[in-house]
Order: C-alpha cells, then sequence, then structure tokens
C-alpha cells in the first residue's frame, strides 16, 4: 500500500509542476498583452508568485529524489555564454 501511495504522491507532485509551468507561460504573455501599468503590474506579481509556487514544488520534487538534475558541464555553460553574448552585440 505505501509504494501506491508513493506513486500517487509523485504524479500528483509532477501534474502539479506541469499545471505551474503553464500558468506562468499564461500569465507571462498576459503581463507582455497588458495595455494599462496597472493590470500589467498585478499581472506580473502573480506570475512571480507562481514562479515562487513552482520552485517550492520543484524542490519539493527534487528532495525526495523524482526531480533529478545533472549540473550542466563548464565547457556548455561557457558555450551558452558566448552564444548570447554574441546575439547582444
Amino acid at each position: 500500500m505505501h509504494n501506491n501511495q508513493n506513486f500517487a504522491d509523485k504524479e500528483m507532485m509532477q501534474d502539479a509542476l506541469i499545471s505551474q509551468k503553464f500558468l506562468t507561460d499564461d500569465y507571462n504573455i498576459f503581463a507582455n498583452e497588458c495595455a494599462t501599468p496597472q493590470v500589467r503590474d498585478s499581472f506580473l506579481c502573480i506570475l512571480n508568485e507562481e514562479h515562487q509556487i513552482q520552485n517550492e514544488i520543484f524542490n519539493e520534487m527534487q528532495s525526495r529524489g523524482w526531480y533529478q538534475v545533472k549540473p550542466a558541464e563548464q565547457q556548455m555553460v561557457d558555450q551558452a555564454k558566448q552564444k548570447y553574448t554574441n546575439m547582444n552585440g
């Protein structure tokens, strides 16, 4: 029974993380398309809150071993920096 509950918890957390990703995408679009600064600021506030929730879910999943991330190799980091530095120049 415990393994089934663990699986259900993992599935729920995965669903919550995916939902948060969609929400942040939508709020970002909403903020970009606002006609007034007050509404834009409201959407940006909500967007920030949703990012915080997403981060909390991610951290919880990572602490349980359900979302493992490999550290980036320094060469890949350097290549990304160079790519985006060139885009700004």
